[in-house]
């Protein structure tokens, strides 16, 4: 295997001048310039990536953390932070975590290494106590969600408001008893949504009207079987996708469930296909968050930002 000795030996050079070419050094005589390039071609010699990373502290790489690849939301957001990246001449690194907690210390681990200049996490499972002994360092960590903390630089959306905007929709159309369709109840982001649904005043509320682990659509056409269970009924749900909110919908239309006259809908994400499907959803903008996200990772000095969000009324309320 061809390595940077041998080429020195080979066009009777040393080392340090082999490296100063490689590295584009200016001050190299042209001669020996010529003759080190040429041996490097008759030797097919190739750089080794890695050690050129190490050497200059820098890979050009971003660890981009995220529990889906399959889920709209996180789907945006990557897309936000590739456009970025291709801008800045960086590379990703996908971590998918399927909120698993050894698998998402992987990625903080990566960067312990040096393997990238940074991370973005879309989502965690695992709480900070756990992941202390990653902070601090010159390799910038980016938490999407709101978190206080000059360690970490933070891009979010503020779920408790956006959850109160809903609920304050709601009841101003006359709903008061209001279930939610909600993805976990751990994790930053999904506490936030819960605690301002349980603190909202004028509403009714009930622990069976909570339906968790709604990610998918299937999960949504769950909900919608689960509802109908019920001895008494919530008038509406609050739904945090508009993915499941499509699933209740389509399995509302098959069971012969009238939205809204039966069960209102409310979503949140505003993808695509709550236009098309006509769902009144908040628009929760993910392709700027992963914008956001990754030139918070680049500039220094900023440690938060937050982004708003807009309510698209159609016909499911």
């Amino acid at each position: 295997m061809t390595n940077i000795r041998k080429v020195a030996e080979t066009a009777g050079v040393s080392v340090s001048t082999v490296s100063r070419v490689l590295n584009g050094h200016p001050y190299v005589r042209e001669d020996k310039r010529r003759i080190v390039l040429e041996t490097i071609k008759a030797l097919n010699y190739t750089q080794n990536a890695n050690a050129v990373h190490l050497s200059r502290g820098k890979t050009n790489s971003v660890g981009v953390v995220l529990p889906y690849l399959n889920l709209p939301y996180y789907g945006e957001i990557l897309q936000g932070i590739a456009e970025e990246a291709l801008k800045a001449g960086y590379h990703l690194r996908l971590y998918q975590t399927n909120y698993d907690s050894p698998a998402e210390l992987d990625a903080f681990e990566a960067l312990r290494m040096k393997e990238v200049d940074g991370l973005i996490v879309a989502s965690r499972t695992n709480g900070l106590e756990e992941l202390k002994d990653f902070m601090g360092g010159d390799r910038p960590i980016v938490l999407c969600e709101n978190l206080e903390s000059d360690s970490l630089r933070s891009v979010y959306i503020d779920h408790y408001q956006a959850m109160g905007r809903a609920l304050s929709y709601l009841q101003e159309k006359g709903y008061r008893k209001i279930g939610l369709c909600i993805h976990r109840l751990s994790g930053k982001n999904s506490e936030d949504r819960m605690r301002a649904f349980r603190e909202y005043r004028g509403i009714e509320i009930r622990n069976e009207w909570i339906f968790t682990g709604c990610y998918h659509m299937e999960d949504g056409c769950r909900a919608l079987g689960e509802w109908m269970n019920l001895k008494e009924r919530p008038e509406t749900l609050v739904v945090t996708s508009d993915q499941v909110a499509a699933g209740l919908l389509s399995e509302a239309g098959r069971r012969g469930v009238s939205i809204p006259r039966d069960l209102a809908l409310l979503s949140f994400d505003n993808h695509p296909i709550s236009e098309l499907m006509g769902i009144t959803s908040i628009e929760v903008p993910s392709r700027s968050l992963g914008r956001e996200a990754f030139r918070m990772f680049l500039e220094e000095g900023r440690h938060r930002s937050v982004l708003q969000t807009t309510l698209f009324e159609r016909d499911t309320v």
